[in-house]
């Protein structure tokens, strides 16, 4: 091999690599976090604000959770504390422990619970969750099937339904489409 030839390899190689410098670098930045932390954290925050009793506690629940730092509830002059057992939650995990907890307590009939009664239930589902227990595992010793209760805070609680079956009825129907006319048969070609 001359010469020219090793640097033309050299300089071959570096051009084929090149790319792959350039991916590794744009992979493993994450833009992700910093974009959607603040909206998903007040999203949250605004869904279990009446939940939790006040803005304060929903921030304190959601952040306390996500980052796994204490979490303190407070209503009048009582208030609590406590960690979660699970450590670092993804919102979608905090989003499903919130709402079991919702879903417990007014199973039980508790509609505004005091800070104590959230922390207790919120607690022992955290508890199965960092015993090794998935969602609907943990969802089904409560008596509910995980999806309904996921599905039933997105449609709104118990009149979801009827909402949606109410927008329907008052739709407007939309007029037919003319039919199409029928295509017209196309001559047989000649045999040759």
């Amino acid at each position: 091999m001359n010469r020219n030839q090793g640097w033309l390899i050299l300089i071959g190689s570096a051009l084929l690599a090149l790319p792959f410098a350039v991916w590794s670098q744009t992979g493993s930045t994450t833009t992700t976090d910093t974009k959607t932390t603040p909206e998903s954290t007040d999203r949250l925050i605004q869904k279990y604000t009446a939940f939790a009793g006040s803005e304060d506690n929903a921030k304190s629940l959601v952040t306390g959770l996500r980052s796994g730092t204490e979490v303190k509830l407070s209503s009048g002059s009582t208030s609590t504390s406590f960690t979660s057992p699970t450590g670092k939650m993804g919102f979608g995990n905090v989003n499903i422990a919130l709402s079991l907890a919702d879903a417990s307590l007014k199973q039980q009939g508790i509609t505004n619970p005091t800070p104590q009664q959230l922390q207790s239930s919120l607690t022992g589902i955290l508890d199965q969750r960092a015993s090794g227990k998935g969602w609907g595992q943990i969802a089904n010793s409560m008596g509910f099937k995980l999806g309904e209760v996921v599905r039933s805070e997105k449609a709104g609680q118990a009149g979801g339904e009827q909402r949606a079956e109410n927008a329907r009825a008052e739709r407007p129907e939309r007029p037919l489409r003319p039919e199409k006319p029928e295509r017209p048969e196309k001559p047989e070609r000649p045999v040759r």
